[in-house]
């Protein structure tokens, strides 16, 4: 498939970089790229090498500064249902890949760009990375999971606040909160998260992919039925060859060398 307004490249051995390319726009959200993120996704998941997935943003500008408020503008009511539809799609294809999905904040994300870097498994942000969920602004509510996954990762009354004053907050807030794991230097985004994710891609593959199936499974059940998933998962990991190349490696001290078998 040739994309219009994504870019999905295979940037070293296991590492994908999908990068949202309208810059001219700010990388604005329409439905033809919501359409696309899906079928990137769809493409890692089903890549049995693959390791971790970096989003971000192309230019200097926007990570993703929201969805195009000039195609929402006319919709009606059966269709901003279908285009919430298809953002809530684009989130869950994110959030369910089966490697960690990172994302590299290198400025506006805001609204729909939010939501979507908010379904990535963690951020990075540069240092003129601003977040914010705005929809107030413009009479509606956020619609592709804002309001949800916002409140999972801040808390309640932090995502509250956010949702309902509209408030855009830059990146030495995001990173108090908790809405992003690390702020860097704009010129040290990229290697930053390639760093990241040559130190995923270095472990035993089939064991990351059981830790964010955990995670994620995990804090939707309650905790007892959470730490059986866990018990599950580790004693699941106890038939593959990895786990028998990373027990020997530790003991005759030497590094592993893991296949993802």
């Amino acid at each position: 498939m040739t994309y219009q307004n994504i870019i999905l490249e295979h940037a070293e051995p296991g590492i994908y970089v999908l990068t949202a390319n309208r810059p001219q726009a700010l990388n604005a959200l329409n439905a033809v790229m919501l359409d696309e993120i899906v079928h990137a996704c769809g493409r890692v998941a089903a890549d049995g090498a693959a390791r971790a997935l970096l989003m971000t943003g192309a230019g200097e500008k926007a990570f993703v500064a929201g969805a195009d408020i000039a195609a929402m503008k006319p919709m009606n009511a059966q269709q901003a249902f279908a285009f919430s539809a298809a953002g809530q799609h684009a989130a869950r294809a994110i959030e369910e890949l089966p490697v960690p999905a990172i994302a590299l904040v290198n400025g506006y994300a805001l609204g729909g760009g939010c939501e979507l870097a908010l379904a990535c498994d963690w951020m990075i942000a540069s240092e003129r990375a601003v977040f914010g969920q705005p929809e107030v602004n413009l009479g509606i509510p956020p619609g592709f999971g804002g309001t949800q996954r916002l409140a999972r990762r801040v808390g309640r009354a932090l995502a509250m606040e956010l949702v309902t004053t509209g408030r855009q907050i830059k990146a030495d807030e995001a990173l108090r909160i908790g809405l992003v794991n690390q702020m860097v230097a704009a010129d040290a985004l990229m290697n930053t998260g390639l760093a990241q994710a040559r130190l995923i891609a270095a472990k035993a593959p089939l064991a990351v992919r059981a830790c964010k199936q955990a995670v994620r499974r995990g804090l939707d059940m309650d905790l007892a039925n959470a730490c059986a998933l866990e018990t599950s998962l580790f004693a699941l990991t106890f038939g593959s060859a990895d786990r028998l190349e990373g027990m020997t490696a530790f003991l005759e001290k030497r590094a592993a060398q893991f296949k993802g078998a």
